[in-house]
């Protein structure tokens, strides 16, 4: 049996992971338990499924959704290091002002904003390839699965159809038999 292609999923669930990850505001979604991140490695199960003939298997699934994990990571890099010279600035202001501005926030919350004003830079965006890279590719083989099992075609090749049920004692067989 010929194996299901899995460069091309992975460039486009990987161009889903990265790019709705990279977005400023849309990027929140990954709040909600990594949803581009899940949705790009659906995304990649879904278009291997798609391309090919028989139905793919939950680790065909789960490899396209790592890859695309992979190249999500990469595409975030890429996409972040502009995003982050550009906004860069406005988002400096913008903490500097929450800070400064709220002298009622718990102390906790107050570091947390000032540590937010420090990790901009390259070590940050560096940590946060690696995380992405790391604890993203898991999310994504998740989502391999999970779109593995949501679009599979009938049963997985090589696989014998199902019985059918016996027929019971008192009927009679059908005619021709």
């Amino acid at each position: 049996m010929n194996e299901p292609p899995k460069l091309q999923p992975a460039l486009f669930g990987g161009l889903v992971i990265g790019v709705l990850s990279a977005l400023p505001i849309i990027s929140l979604g990954n709040c909600c338990c990594c949803l581009w991140v899940v949705s790009g490695g659906v995304i990649a199960a879904w278009i291997m499924q798609a391309n090919h003939p028989y139905a793919i298997t939950v680790a065909d699934g789960a490899v396209a959704g790592l890859l695309a994990g992979l190249v999500g990571a990469v595409v975030l890099l890429l996409l972040s290091v502009p995003i982050s010279i550009t906004l860069g600035p406005i988002h400096e202001r913008l903490l500097e002002r929450l800070v400064e501005g709220s002298t009622d926030l718990p102390p906790a919350m107050r570091e947390m904003l000032e540590n937010a004003r420090a990790d901009r830079g390259p070590i940050g965006l560096a940590i946060s390839f690696m995380f992405q890279l790391v604890v993203g590719s898991m999310f994504s083989t998740v989502g391999g699965i999970l779109g593995a099992l949501l679009f599979r075609k009938g049963p997985a090749a090589g696989t014998a159809p199902p019985a059918y049920p016996e027929a019971p004692p008192d009927v009679p067989p059908p005619a021709g038999y």
